[in-house]
């Protein structure tokens, strides 16, 4: 029986994965691909916690991608997906440090140190145009 719950909600959440990828974010789906990502990535990236709530739908998702059309702007994109890949996730978590988790979120990292965070409770009941200009004035003071 839980084949089958997990099966459907990979089917669930497969739309909200492609959201970001087809934007060009890498998916990191393994606790390896996330070490191999931060011990050998230089320079500047954005790190998307991707979820299945209507923050991520309605606000991160949107804001991370158009934050990608800023003149100054991170060399790379990657995503996890909380609750999905659990795993992953975790793992990510521990390059943080001491901040606690928070889905969705995104995190501004340079030289694999997280330089900026926006927890979900900076996401939640803003409006898009003021979580994008958190966003892009860490692209602007980091990147």
């Amino acid at each position: 029986m839980m084949n089958a719950y997990e099966e459907y909600m990979k089917q669930m959440a497969q739309p909200m994965r492609d959201e970001l990828t087809r934007a060009g974010f890498e998916e990191l789906k393994t606790p390896e691909e996330v070490n191999y990502f931060m011990q050998e990535t230089e320079g500047t990236a954005l790190v998307v916690i991707n979820s299945v709530c209507g923050c991520a739908a309605g606000l991160a998702r949107p804001v991370a991608i158009a934050s990608q059309n800023h003149s100054v702007k991170p060399d790379q994109f990657v995503t996890v997906f909380a609750g999905q890949d659990k795993e992953a996730t975790a793992q990510m978590r521990e390059f943080f440090g001491d901040i606690p988790p928070s889905s969705p979120s995104m995190a501004v990292l340079k030289d694999g140190k997280v330089v900026h965070f926006i927890h979900r409770h900076n996401i939640e009941n803003h409006a898009p145009e003021e979580i994008l200009e958190n966003l892009l004035g860490a692209y602007d003071e980091h990147c």
